[in-house]
């Protein structure tokens, strides 16, 4: 039915009487008053509503009197400096800022998925097999600047005796292709690699020449609870990582406690859900443990034969872990174990082993522990050992593996999901009473080396998931067996646009 509105009125009026008389002539006079009836019944309906349309537009009309008095109440208050109207404008400040930041984060995740959009209508990268491939990378900018020598001005580990060094650099940028393959055996198949140009550090500038470096390759097949991995990375001893932004070519804290060296490892990982979110992991691999680098320092050898390939037995390695919660942020402990033997010829014989234990502590939603420790011997191709294996005595040509302990520990505070601050300290130390015996003053630093620390506390923001800024500090300090120290104070800088 058609709402009546408040011209209908009158008309209804008028025409009361012409629908009266224009019945029909014809017809049974007893139902002439029969309709009759029914139509003054449809009048009348119509004049009731109408009536009501009436009452309902005075009514709305009195409410925006009253509204537009209100708001001229308000108004005069703000001009005269009342404390309600002060309140009432802190109120609608406060709401306007409400508005203003949700406006913002509307903007901020309509650009995330036009960002999005656009990568999904962009060309993809083909390969061969005609799986999905991804390239990503960081473009890294660092700044520099060193109190006193130090290994590799870029990225130092071990603190010299001499004058310092500042400069800039983008070899610790890194390029990377992420790829998925089809299942095999039920397994869901996956693959990536990294590469940075970090592969001659004594280049001390990006423009002479850095040499591109493979840093990480990943290939695995992943089951619900399982997965079979190949893989060039850091040892299943050491799953966690220190946090650093201006040290990307060598992790923070490397040679300080860190056992980051990235090795060619084969193996098998298996994990049991239990009760809630809590998991065991235990993993256990193949390992092609490298020698360690050159005891002299900016010195780049030709590939050869490592002691560990002569011995014509692959390293091993196993870590029991157990988890709960989140798998990035969650708590995490493991044990874990590593064994390599060492051979050259028929006179050298050394066996490589360490015992570690990792640990991450979520201390409360801002604040989180992590590290490692560990404890071995000839751990010089895990990038530990204070760059050494072992020590020979050169008046009787024996050998000896070289014990060492050390370990990491960092504290992370997260201030939203944009910034970070982390403080982490880490120490390498080999056995100085094993070192004592085969000191030699003609012997460079690296060889007499028995001591090296590092604490390091940055400052990470990402203003996008695009864009990095980072200021970090490091003070190294390197001793020697002869008990004489090296320090250097690191100030570093560091600009990245991921992609």
């Amino acid at each position: 039915m058609i709402r009546p509105t408040p011209f209908l009125l009158p008309a209804l009026v008028l025409l009361l009487p012409g629908i009266t008389l224009a019945q029909p002539a014809s017809g049974n006079a007893a139902t002439s008053p029969q309709v009759l009836q029914k139509q003054v019944e449809k009048l009348v309906s119509l004049l009731a509503q109408e009536e009501s349309a009436l009452k309902e537009s005075q009514t709305r009309i009195e409410m925006l009197r009253k509204q537009v008095s209100a708001l001229q109440a308000d108004v005069a208050g703000i001009e005269n400096g009342s404390p309600a109207a002060a309140d009432a404008q802190v109120d609608a400040s406060d709401a306007a800022a409400r508005l203003g930041a949700q406006v913002s984060a509307l903007r901020e995740q309509q650009e995330l998925q036009e960002s999005e959009i656009a990568t999904h209508e962009q060309t993809k990268v083909e390969s061969a097999s005609k799986f999905p491939v991804k390239l990503t990378g960081l473009i890294l900018v660092n700044g520099f600047f060193n109190s006193s020598a130090v290994d590799v001005i870029q990225a130092p580990a071990v603190a010299l005796s001499g004058s310092g060094a500042a400069g800039l650099s983008l070899r610790q940028s890194v390029l990377g292709l992420d790829a998925r393959g089809p299942h095999v055996l039920g397994a869901a198949s996956s693959a990536d690699v990294r590469v940075d140009f970090f592969g001659n550090p004594a280049q001390n500038s990006y423009t002479s020449g850095g040499t591109v470096r493979l840093r990480t390759a990943h290939a695995e097949l992943a089951w619900k609870a399982a997965r079979a991995f190949a893989v060039l990375d850091r040892p299943i001893l050491n799953p966690n990582a220190p946090a650093s932004l201006t040290a990307v070519a060598q992790p923070a804290l490397a040679w300080s406690g860190n056992l980051w060296n990235w090795i060619p490892q084969v193996g098998a990982e298996y994990g049991t859900p239990s009760a809630g979110r809590s998991r065991f992991v235990f993993q256990a691999a193949l390992a092609d443990v490298p020698d360690p680098p050159p005891l002299r320092p900016n010195v780049v050898t030709t590939p050869s034969v490592s002691l560990a390939e002569q011995s014509r037995r692959p390293g091993s390695e196993a870590r029991l872990g157990y988890s709960h919660g989140d798998a990035l942020t969650g708590f995490q402990v493991g044990l874990g174990g590593y064994y390599s033997p060492h051979r050259s010829g028929n006179d050298f014989r050394i066996d490589s082993w360490a015992a570690a234990v990792d640990l991450r502590v979520p201390l409360s939603r801002y604040f989180e522990l992590s590290g490692n420790g560990f404890r071995g011997a000839g751990l010089g191709g895990l990038g530990a050992g204070a760059f050494k294996d072992y020590v020979r005595r050169p008046t009787d040509d024996t050998y000896h593996a070289l014990d060492d302990a050390g370990g990491w520990a960092e504290l992370k505070a997260r201030a939203g999901e944009r910034l970070e601050l982390n403080t982490a300290y880490g120490l390498d130390n080999a056995f100085t009473h094993e070192l004592r015996p085969y000191l030699s003053p003609a012997a460079g630093w690296y060889q007499n080396l028995s001591r090296n620390a590092a604490l390091t506390s940055n400052i990470i923001y990402s203003p996008t998931a695009y864009t990095l800024f980072s200021f970090e500090y490091r003070r190294i300090d390197s001793t020697s067996a002869a008990g004489t120290s090296s320090t250097s104070d690191v100030y570093g800088v560091a600009a990245g646009y991921r992609f």
